[in-house]
């Protein structure tokens, strides 16, 4: 079982740093808060930067220059991995600092995000801070 506390992302017994929303754990999470849910959470997806890291598991993606997440919740693709170039409001996957070297998706809003539920918020991801020993965490596959 992996569990995300204030500390980190707890898995086999080990520690693993992680980015929390600047808005802290909440349970009453909302677009634009930058909060991290507490909640139960079901690991859909796996993604990593291929140019920084081994798989660390069978079943992750990689994350490659062209890569973005849709933030614009009036979209189509909102809370879904689009291409570059691309004109709605998106965040950029391969960034410069280590953000998103390894990235847990959720099912939290996603893959099926609609306008009413865009209120919960965009979906939810574990962003990891890795180096890459970190990166040979090996993961269970999502169910």
């Amino acid at each position: 079982m992996i569990r995300l506390t204030a500390t980190g992302l707890l898995f086999h017994g080990c520690r693993h740093p992680v980015q929390i929303g600047r808005g802290g754990l909440s349970l009453t999470k909302r677009e634009g808060d930058g909060a991290t849910p507490i909640g139960r959470l079901r690991i859909v997806g796996l993604l990593y930067r291929a140019d920084r890291l081994p798989r660390p598991a069978p079943w992750a993606k990689p994350i490659g220059p062209q890569d973005l997440w849709c933030d614009d919740p009036g979209h189509p693709a909102y809370n879904q991995p689009v291409r570059a170039p691309f004109k709605a409001s998106h965040e950029r996957m391969a960034r410069r600092d280590p953000l998103y070297d390894i990235v847990l998706i959720t099912d939290w809003n996603y893959p099926k995000a609609t306008p009413a539920r865009a209120r919960r918020s965009s979906c939810i991801s574990a962003a990891a801070w890795a180096t890459p020993r970190q990166a040979a965490l090996r993961l269970t596959a999502p169910t």
